[in-house]
């Protein structure tokens, strides 16, 4: 096993299931019920110095599903060029998350999941199955959907663990 399917997973080994694209939705809605139980000051939190406050890190989630959205699009359609990397710490810094309200950032990560659940809802097995190279690795279409559930678990389990219990 590479050190990129080491890395992997550890996000694929979160879902839950076999049926992904119903984790997709599920996982959408645990977020959004976790994210809208928060006051606009607790979204300011961040458990620790350095680390991300809850509004950060609601927008890295849709950040990241968004160049996963991208990849899974370039990859199902059978786009050979390989697909760019992402610093996520550059682009949590340039996010100005914590200037937006919660409500807007919420709504947009709705959006963006409702876009992931039509994607991957309409596209058929073999398009899903297409192999393409990403960050320099090989990932198939498939695997970044479910990529999307497993990145979005891992950070709201991280949220329930150390965030959470500091409110």
């Amino acid at each position: 096993m590479t050190d990129f399917q080491k890395y992997i997973q550890r996000y694929l080994d979160l879902v839950p299931s076999g049926d992904w694209v119903k984790e997709l939705q599920t996982s959408g809605e645990k977020t959004v019920a976790l994210y809208s139980k928060l006051s606009e000051e607790q979204s300011h939190f961040a458990y620790a110095e350095g680390k991300w406050t809850l509004k950060e890190l609601l927008l890295h989630l849709s950040d990241t599903e968004r160049i996963f959205q991208y990849r899974i699009l370039a990859i199902g359609r059978g786009d050979k060029n390989e697909l760019p990397g992402f610093d996520e710490e550059l682009y949590a810094s340039r996010s100005f998350a914590n200037e937006r309200h919660l409500d807007s950032l919420l709504e947009e990560y709705q959006l963006i999941r409702k876009s992931s659940q039509i994607l991957l809802e309409t596209m058929k097995a073999s398009a899903l199955n297409t192999v393409g190279t990403a960050n320099g690795n090989q990932i198939s279409a498939e695997t970044i959907g479910k990529l999307i559930v497993g990145h979005n678990l891992h950070h709201l389990n991280i949220i329930e663990e150390r965030y959470l219990p500091n409110l």
